[in-house]
């Protein structure tokens, strides 16, 4: 029983290990890569210094990076399985009479466990990371960009108030939908006829209404009026709305249900939240199904003594299935399937095929 433990324990200290240097590799190639994008991004819109710069990268890395866990397992379990079959232990393994299931078990628990981990501990800090970094990146060259020039914003909130409804747009959203940057507000009255359009760099929601900074009013049969501060009313509380207009990246698992209603009670599309929920509580068995993948591709390398095949294999089966991943999430946000179907259904295939590989050149 003990050295079946400690056989157990080496097994997974090696998969362990191998996945996390694979996620490590790849956050530093995103980090250099978003550090460039920033450098360019300060020479176009403002000089910033370095360190602040690579403190923007870093608070954003960990969002960025969460979508390549799914990677990290696949190609760390290829190389944890290589490793041990270049020193002659699986061959040993199997030859002491373990099965595939055997020895693959410490393996399996350990890209399940990690899945959990990424969800429960590592999602809610990359959110707070990203909102952290998408305040500072809004603070640092929001001010510097032509907010006149944008014809319409990327996330849009129908509203009312007491002047009446209002349509407001963002072009980036901070604090979770609080704050904005690159506003465009079209103002209706209450029998819902157009009354102005309000152009303006930044807005703030209070209780009752949005403070707008820099603004530009144009109404019907006037000239364009530019106002320091100008107040846009709204019955929406900072608690209702807060994460409505706030970037997905920026919300952590425990927050979506919440935020899903409030997008809903805001009458904007939801389906692009429920997606992430579902990818999210799917992530665990994702994990575990890069595992299976990743040895059914070793065991027949293995067998045929084809060490660049295996690599190769298994590199083209998961890019297979991230393409095939994200066909389904596109068709679920579009409304084309509901959204538990999109986020599953490709975990499911790759694991039911798995298994039946594995049941094949095990069994025969």
């Amino acid at each position: 029983m003990t050295s079946r433990l400690t056989l157990d324990l080496y097994i997974a200290r090696r998969f362990l290990v191998a996945i996390l240097g694979t996620f490590l590799l790849c956050s530093v190639l995103i980090f250099m890569i978003d550090f460039v994008e920033l450098l360019r991004q300060s020479g176009k819109y403002g000089a910033a210094p370095a360190w602040k710069l690579a403190t923007m990268a870093l608070l954003r890395l960990p969002a960025y990076t969460e979508f390549l866990i799914g990677f990290a397992v696949l190609a760390g379990s290829i190389a944890a399985l290589l490793m041990l079959a270049r020193k002659s232990e699986l061959a040993v393994m199997r030859a002491g009479g373990m099965s595939v299931w055997q020895f693959l078990r410490p393996g399996l628990l350990v890209a399940f466990t990690l899945g959990v981990l990424t969800v429960v501990v590592y999602n809610p800090l990359a959110a707070a990371a990203r909102d952290s970094g998408e305040r500072m990146f809004a603070a640092t060259f929001g001010r510097e960009t032509n907010v006149l020039a944008a014809q319409s914003g990327d996330t849009w909130l129908r509203q009312d108030g007491i002047d009446g409804q209002s349509i407001i747009g963002a072009a980036a959203a901070a604090r979770r939908g609080l704050q904005l940057t690159g506003v465009v507000v079209y103002g209706y009255d209450h029998k819902g006829n157009f009354v102005e359009r309000v152009d303006a760099a930044s807005a703030q929601l209070r209780a009752g209404y949005w403070q707008i900074t820099d603004a530009w009013v144009s109404r019907l049969g006037s000239e364009p009026e530019r106002y320091g501060t100008y107040l846009v009313s709204t019955h929406l509380t900072p608690e209702r709305v807060q994460d409505a207009l706030g970037s997905g990246l920026s919300v952590s698992f425990f927050e979506l249900p919440g935020l899903i209603e409030v997008t809903e009670k805001a009458k904007l599309s939801a389906e692009r939240l429920r997606i992430q929920y579902e990818l999210l509580l799917a992530r665990p068995l994702l994990c575990v199904a890069m595992v299976l993948l990743a040895a059914t591709v070793s065991l027949r390398s293995f067998r045929s003594g084809g060490i660049q095949t295996m690599v190769v294999t298994g590199m083209i089966g998961g890019f297979g299935f991230f393409l095939f991943a994200e066909v389904s999430r596109q068709i679920g946000m579009a409304g084309l399937a509901p959204a538990w179907v999109a986020a599953w259904m490709p975990v499911a295939i790759v694991g039911l095929l798995s298994v039946t590989v594995l049941l094949h050149l095990e069994d025969g």
